[in-house]
């Protein structure tokens, strides 16, 4: 008589919005034997089910990009691990510029990424013509004055759905960079910061910091204010600014409620993304 198959264990679909410094990571994603936001979770996940795990997220940030806000996916056969033992379980075994903020069940269909509707940057300047030693790798010091009453008019011509090639980094994959930008907004925080919180459906590679350091070029009075909306028709990067580094940036959210409109089809060219925006 033949064996009954072994049926294949049920996977439990769960979901963590994790916090980290960015600042001694070569970025989210894995890449061989470098120390990346990815490759450290899935390890921290595997001792702690012991199975492999495999994470999925809703962003990949680049080396030197903190995140508040990130939110990952992963599967797991250890149904008998509550979700405050994940929450607590993790933290223990992850290192100090790392935390899980929260670990909840989702539906087995749920994906971080593609059910996203947006989601929310913020870049911190430090504006002073001296540094600061405890801000250091979370914000970009400028030193030069910088008007923001100006800044913020200029920023104002990223918003609605643009296409976006002329804000686009080397090595971006996306078929093209049409995209929508529902906020772009600039404020004053205590003692020298300087805010620049940007909402968006999606981003491309380097998009916000290649925004940000344009805008600190018309702060600076480099650039009129007028110059973002020619930039944006040009199409070409080499109209745009120097790319911001990546120190002030964070991911503060990634939204999936009803705050924004979903995200439209995906579209093979920008003419096509235009034309559905």
């Amino acid at each position: 008589m033949s064996e009954e198959p072994v049926p294949a264990p049920v996977l439990r679909p769960l979901c963590a919005v994790s916090e980290y410094d960015g600042a001694k990571f070569s970025g989210w994603q894995t890449q061989g034997d470098r120390r990346t936001v990815q490759h450290t979770l899935e390890l921290a996940l595997s001792a702690m089910c012991n199975e492999p795990i495999q994470v999925r997220s809703a962003s990949r940030t680049d080396a030197g990009v903190h995140a508040r806000g990130q939110v990952v996916m992963f599967r797991t056969t250890r149904h008998n691990i509550p979700l405050y033992g994940f929450e607590r379980g993790l933290n223990g075994r992850l290192p100090n510029d790392i935390a899980v903020r929260r670990v909840t069940e989702v539906d087995p269909s749920w994906d971080p990424r593609n059910f996203s509707r947006g989601k929310h940057y913020r870049y911190t300047l430090w504006n002073d013509r001296l540094p600061t030693a405890l801000d250091r790798n979370h914000t970009w010091w400028v030193r030069g004055r910088l008007d923001l009453e100006v800044m913020q008019r200029a920023a104002e011509a990223f918003l609605g759905t643009h296409d976006f090639e002329a804000f686009r980094g080397a090595g971006c994959l996306a078929l093209h960079a049409v995209r929508t930008m529902h906020k772009v907004e600039v404020t004053r925080g205590p003692r020298s910061f300087v805010y620049i919180d940007i909402l968006g459906n999606a981003f491309c590679r380097n998009q916000v910091r290649i925004m940000v350091g344009t805008l600190k070029e018309v702060a600076n009075g480099r650039r009129p204010e007028s110059d973002i909306a020619r930039i944006i028709a040009s199409r070409q990067r080499a109209q745009a600014g120097y790319t911001a580094p990546p120190d002030g940036l964070c991911l503060e959210e990634v939204i999936y409620d009803d705050r924004l409109p979903p995200k439209p089809k995906t579209t093979r060219t920008a003419a096509e993304g235009l034309a559905n925006a």
